[in-house]
């Protein structure tokens, strides 16, 4: 198999279509739509790869640079409201593509949570459909303030997504932390790495009666247990680094808890498609998404 966008597209439809087969996935009711499910996917998830944030360039884009694989692409409207309600489509797309996997079955799960900006306005913080949702937060590895939400995620070492959330930025990350190991599948004998942030007697002792261990940075009032893990810690940072300089995290553009959430999870199934077609071609950098981009 060949490292590029085409192929990852056509091998990501094959696996998605007998999937929805399999679980009975069939998204509204009335007769078939033209562009199906496993087409609106595959479309959702190279429109993030290619870089397109709008949704009306982007279609213009994909018929000249995709129209050969989609024989019919929707007018934007229709896009737009097929693709704000394919949340579930692209979830069950997501756990089945992380499964498939080969580092799935790795013993070590990266921790983390990240900004994720929804307005940069006090009339946006007021008006906004997400009041209620989004909050003011602070990032302390930026040292800035930020209207929004904050992305937790659970991945591979590679960056293949186990698990994410989106919660209120006051929320703590060991209190969202908790409640998305509760409803994740959580080996036993798996290592969860995290930052001095998820530091707690209660949450290490959750993670424990998971079966699980929590490995993060010393901090400097306790004795050396760990040491500072910056080499291992730099994982997740690229892992950020990726979702947020290469598909867009941050340019989201969604304005309603739909809109907001299928972004998202549009641009974290790209990462875990790349992730996926990567190991199933042996490509030497199973995280790179440089073939995938033009």
């Amino acid at each position: 198999m060949q490292t590029e966008l085409d192929t990852l597209i056509v091998a990501l439809y094959v696996q998605v279509d007998d999937l929805f087969i399999e679980l009975g996935v069939r998204q509204g009711p009335g007769r078939p739509p033209r562009l199906t499910d496993s087409e609106l996917v595959s479309l959702a998830v190279a429109q993030v790869l290619l870089g397109c944030n709008s949704e009306r360039r982007w279609l213009r884009l994909a018929s000249g640079r995709l129209g050969h694989l989609f024989p019919y692409l929707p007018q934007p409207p229709a896009y737009n409201k097929r693709l704000r309600a394919a949340a579930r489509l692209l979830a069950h797309a997501l756990r089945h593509l992380a499964g498939l996997t080969p580092s799935w079955w790795d013993q070590l799960r990266l921790l983390d949570s990240t900004p994720l900006p929804c307005g940069a306005s006090r009339e946006t913080a007021k008006r906004s459909e997400l009041v209620g949702w989004a909050n003011y937060g602070y990032c302390a590895s930026h040292s800035r303030f930020f209207w929004g939400l904050r992305l937790h995620l659970l991945t591979t070492p590679d960056g293949a997504v186990a698990a994410w959330c989106l919660a209120d930025p006051k929320i703590g990350d060991r209190e969202v932390a908790r409640a998305m190991l509760e409803h994740s599948s959580i080996r036993p004998g798996l290592l969860i790495l995290a930052d001095k942030g998820y530091a707690g007697r209660e949450f290490e002792a959750f993670v424990r009666q998971l079966g699980a261990t929590l490995i993060r940075p010393d901090r400097r009032d306790e004795p050396h247990l760990w040491g500072s893990l910056g080499w291992m810690r730099q994982r997740i940072e690229s892992v950020n680094d990726t979702l947020k300089g290469q598909l867009g995290l941050e340019e989201h553009g969604g304005r309603t808890h739909a809109g907001v959430t299928v972004r998202v999870a549009q641009r974290l199934l790209a990462l875990t498609a790349g992730v996926w077609h990567n190991w199933l071609i042996d490509a030497p950098c199973k995280r790179s998404l440089v073939a995938y981009d033009h």
